[in-house]
């Protein structure tokens, strides 16, 4: 029958039959091996009796089963999606089969932090590889890290696995074998029948030529120093995007194991492409799943928040090096709290604080301002009333915050009392001060940064709006706000509970941004309500948001009716005028 069958054949039906046996064979050979380690801690243990198990560990475990789950997934969508092209299947009508006939399971995207020292590397790195190999020994694995060098030793210890457990000497038989003459560390491949194998670069390495069924970055951060470089940050960011990501197959999963240094390390930067994807409404996009181990669970129940361990609050974790409590209160002791809730934590933006803590702000509860029959505010309990803006702008999602406040003193105290905090155009940053001004007309001072957009701003305005006072920065943003902390510290600064600040809806906004931001720098995305407290908080203790300039208008002065006709017009032309030491203390006793 089978030779008839080939005679009344035509040629394109015997190509589509012996494909079709081919893959039906690929996929026998790719199906996988019996598990007989159901999670890679058991491996390890197996592996190695000195392995401690964790409740850590025991975490990162479940995580890799998901992993496992997803590459079956991906597997098995392939070869049947390979299966039904070659016998004439549209390519998009096959996608669709596929996924319908195999629907999604586990996860594709992991990002894993975790205090150092603690197993992470191993577990995942060394059995986590070698427990999903074992399985699926095709898999093409790629693994990276800072530099190649760490790289190459995860993949050694991969490597040397393979090779001593081969059930020779008493040894347990992971039924893998090394192909010949693979000698290089870094790049090894599995003996045939099996296709698989390892590649390992760092950071920035190339991958033409290599595509990946599963990408794992360990510790892609090496120090400090790195964290906080925005170049060595940004490298790593485009890298991802340009290098690594494309190399990777249809459905191939992604791990991303790390203890965290900065809000914008790669992990960080993911995490918050993720978060502008969703707020973008993207149907389609990396959606990680985040998994954060902290040294001390510090979560607060009162807040419906939980532990990922399952721990008390001030809870430390069993060590997989046998840490003590002593000894975890004595690092934490040790280490200041940026990098504690940074390295161990896995919060690189601290809850209590760096530079500002987030316990130093002192709230007000009732309403500072009276409202006019005119719409105007007046704070009558204020001795001096001032505005301080930080004016960086620019037609984009991404660019920085227009922060104008509007803060008052009375004595030894400062409070905060209204803020605009928006992604403002340039007539919209103009018409947002001139709003600030009539709703405040008392606040005669007004303060701007005098750099970036600060400049093209005031020479708008310089004719319309009085009082107007360029600030040139000393220093750097961290300086500023150094130099004004004692008085946050001392709780001589005020701002509003949420409950005044939203009591009147024309002059609503949101404290606990600012809060937020505070807490987070220098580490945080964004520092715009920052510079602009520091700013002022150095004009009201100081005298000193930099050297005093009064701007001085050059040219005809229009008349009101004309002002905001010429401002769109044509800005008039203004300069700085550097006063004297003794005009500048007449000009403080005036104010």
């Amino acid at each position: 029958m089978a030779r008839q069958w080939e005679i009344e054949a035509s040629p394109d039906e015997l190509a589509r039959y012996r494909a079709r046996s081919q893959y039906l064979d690929e996929l026998r050979r790719r199906k996988p091996k019996q598990r007989r380690y159901a999670t890679a801690g058991e491996m390890a243990m197996r592996l190695d009796p000195a392995m401690v198990q964790t409740p850590a560990l025991e975490l990162i475990d479940a995580e890799l089963v998901e992993i496992r789950d997803c590459v079956e997934m991906m597997l098995n969508r392939r070869g049947w999606f390979a299966l039904m092209v070659n016998l004439g299947f549209d390519e998009q009508d096959a996608l669709r089969l596929v996924e319908e006939l195999i629907p999604n399971a586990g996860n594709a995207r992991l990002v894993l932090s975790m205090p150092p020292q603690e197993g992470k590397s191993s577990r995942v790195g060394r059995y986590g590889v070698l427990w999903l190999l074992r399985q699926f020994p095709g898999l093409r694995i790629g693994i990276v890290s800072y530099d190649g060098d760490h790289a190459a030793r995860i993949s050694y210890m991969v490597r040397a696995d393979v090779e001593a457990f081969d059930g020779s000497g008493g040894n347990p038989d992971l039924g893998l074998r090394l192909a010949r003459n693979q000698k290089a560390v870094s790049r090894w491949l599995l003996a045939p029948p099996d296709d698989g194998g390892v590649f390992a670069i760092g950071i920035g390495g190339g991958l033409t030529g290599r595509p990946l069924d599963l990408l794992l970055i360990d510790d892609p951060v090496k120090d400090t120093r790195a964290a906080e470089s925005l170049l060595l940050s940004s490298h790593a960011w485009d890298w991802w995007q340009t290098v690594a990501r494309p190399r990777l197959a249809p459905w191939a999963p992604v791990i991303v194991v790390a203890t965290r240094w900065h809000e914008a390390d790669l992990i960080g930067r993911m995490l918050a492409k993720q978060t502008e994807d969703q707020q973008a409404g993207l149907e389609h996009f990396d959606r990680w799943r985040e998994v954060n181990i902290p040294a001390e669970a510090d979560h607060d129940p009162e807040k419906g928040q939980t532990d990922v361990l399952g721990r008390e609050p001030g809870e430390f974790m069993i060590s997989a090096r046998g840490r003590t409590r002593e000894q975890w209160e004595a690092t934490k002791a040790a280490t200041s709290a940026r990098f504690w809730t940074a390295l161990y934590q896995g919060k690189p933006s601290p809850d209590v604080g760096d530079v500002w803590l987030k316990s130093w702000w002192r709230r007000y509860t009732e309403p500072l301002w009276e409202q006019q029959p005119d719409g105007s505010y007046r704070v009558p309990s204020m001795e001096s009333l001032l505005q301080s803006w930080d004016m960086t702008f620019k037609d984009k999602d991404t660019s920085d915050y227009v922060v104008g406040q509007l803060w008052g003193k009375r004595g030894a105290d400062a409070y905060l009392i209204f803020q605009v905090w928006a992604r403002l155009s340039f007539t919209d940053t103009l018409d947002a001060m001139r709003r600030l001004t009539r709703l405040f007309p008392d606040a005669h001072r007004k303060l701007v940064e005098d750099k970036a957009n600060g400049t093209a701003v005031m020479d708008s305005l310089a004719h319309e709006l009085p009082g107007i006072i360029a600030v040139e920065p000393r220093g750097g943003k961290l300086v500023r706000a150094e130099a004004v902390s004692p008085f946050i510290r001392a709780g001589n600064v005020h701002l509003p509970t949420s409950t005044v600040a939203s009591m009147q809806a024309e002059i609503a906004w949101d404290p606990e941004g600012l809060i937020v931001e505070a807490t987070a720098f220098p580490n945080g995305a964004h520092d715009d309500q920052v510079d602009a407290t520091s700013q002022a908080l150095a004009e009201l203790y100081l005298g000193a948001g930099g050297p005093a300039e009064v701007l001085v208008a050059q040219g005809e002065i229009p008349r009101p009716d004309r002002a905001r006709e010429q401002t769109r017009q044509a800005p008039a032309r203004q300069q700085s005028v550097q006063l004297p030491e003794w005009q500048r203390r007449m000009l403080e006793r005036a104010r």
